[in-house]
């Protein structure tokens, strides 16, 4: 009987060991997929996390795009109060030029008259060159640049011309400062 039971023993003792192997196997299959299932959920969340970083990488382009084009408008326009301020010494010095040409004198006067118009024509240099202008006044009214203060009948003069200026209007660059006050034709 010890022989029948050495084979038999054997074969139960393989039986387990064969069990055992399946088992292993069961638990390694096991950890492979929870394994699995981590390495997708990593994937998963890196995915998610290299877009967050895209998108903040976009928005900070912007921001600093932005933030470039606001200072740059800043610098350009940095004046414009000074600039808004000095149109109504321009309007004074139309003015009197205006009216000091209407005075014939002598030569003292005359000298007063060429010393006043070179002094405005500096000043209007002076503005030219950092970007202060006069509104053009010659041809359609445009509701951008114009403002019209009375309309009037006039032959000489089409629908929506411009008649006659009451105030010159200036700009900034492409920014009006002060628009033109105008008379057009009904």
């Amino acid at each position: 009987m010890d022989k029948e039971r050495k084979p038999q023993e054997g074969q139960e003792q393989m039986n387990e060991e064969i069990k055992e192997q399946e088992e292993n196997s069961r638990e390694e299959t096991g950890k492979e997929e929870k394994g699995s299932t981590e390495l997708e959920e990593c994937r998963k969340e890196l995915e998610e996390t290299k877009d967050k970083y895209l998108r903040a990488h976009a928005d900070f382009e912007n921001m600093k795009k932005r933030l470039e084009k606001d200072k740059a408008n800043a610098v350009a326009f940095a004046n414009e109060s000074f600039a808004t301020d000095l149109l109504s010494v321009i309007d004074s010095f139309e003015s009197a030029l205006g009216t000091i040409e209407q005075i014939e004198g002598d030569e003292a006067v005359e000298k007063i008259k060429e010393g006043m118009a070179l002094t405005y024509e500096q000043l209007i240099k002076v503005l030219k060159k950092h970007g202060v202008e006069a509104i053009a006044n010659e041809g359609v009214f445009d509701p951008h640049v114009h403002q019209v203060v009375q309309q009037v009948e006039s032959e000489a003069h089409e629908k929506n011309e411009i008649v006659d200026v009451y105030q010159k209007g200036y700009k900034l660059r492409d920014r009006v400062l002060r628009p033109s006050m105008v008379t057009t034709k009904k």
